[in-house]
């Protein structure tokens, strides 16, 4: 498979704080990679980097076989729009009924009529199990399905990559499953190469075809759920697989 990203010696400071100190990782097209670490580790931060919503100190992005920085804008938006954003916070706009929050990129980006954003929206809701609640406003929606609005968000334009930042945090545990879930199917159907950066050890293993732990600034170990159970020694890593094997037993 080919490399769809691809991190080179990747730091970012703010000011005096250095989050990122080294970041080396590839991503192969089509791959679900998980992301752990402590927090404020910079893990989202991370994300944002690669999406240019950051800017880095130092080191290269390349993004489906590009180096970032040698693109010029209209490059960088075009690659851009190939990935979906899925935020911890799902991120909706108060003021805007379902069906605009989901085609907002569209509304105010293109020339299509309204009627065919709508429709455009409706469709893609229906494939995060979201009928008929289009002219809803976010207000009336749960935590869970506002999490499903943002992810049909994300996935209007058919990205080849999607983020997923905490998807699960602030979530019950049976609307948990039922993100976990829908990512997968996602992921399945659309065949989309997906990074997700979690603390929830369930969603980790059962989405992820590799983890990769980000401490003290680099990418200290990586592999299958499997793998880093069976091998790692990382104190880290035992504690997030220790953490699953306990709330397995509750």
């Amino acid at each position: 498979m080919d490399e769809i990203i691809k991190i080179q010696d990747l730091q970012l400071r703010f000011g005096e704080l250095e989050v990122l100190k080294g970041v080396n990782l590839s991503v192969l097209a089509g791959e679900s990679l998980v992301i752990v670490g402590s927090s404020g580790c910079g893990k989202s931060v991370l994300l944002k980097a690669i999406l240019g919503l950051i800017k880095k100190t130092f080191g290269e992005v390349y993004l489906f076989g590009k180096r970032t920085d040698s693109m010029n804008e209209k490059e960088f938006m075009s690659t851009r729009s190939k990935i979906g954003m899925v935020f911890q916070n799902s991120a909706l706009l108060d003021s805007l009924r379902v069906w605009e929050n989901v085609g907002f990129y569209y509304l105010y980006h293109t020339d299509y009529s309204e009627d065919k954003i709508k429709g455009m929206a409706i469709d893609i809701l229906k494939d995060v199990g979201m009928e008929n609640v289009e002219d809803f406003l976010p207000e009336q929606l749960s935590g869970g399905m506002k999490k499903r609005v943002s992810i049909a968000r994300a996935l209007i334009s058919k990205p080849k990559m999607l983020f997923y930042d905490e998807p699960t945090t602030g979530l019950d545990p049976i609307t948990s499953e039922s993100i976990m879930n829908l990512i997968r199917d996602i992921h399945i159907k659309f065949k989309t190469t997906d990074i997700t950066v979690t603390h929830d050890v369930k969603l980790a293993s059962f989405i992820s075809d590799r983890i990769a732990l980000i401490n003290n600034g680099v990418i200290e170990d990586i592999g299958t759920f499997e793998e880093l159970k069976k091998k790692s020694n990382n104190p880290i890593i035992q504690s997030f697989i220790e953490k699953g094997v306990s709330n397995e037993k509750k």
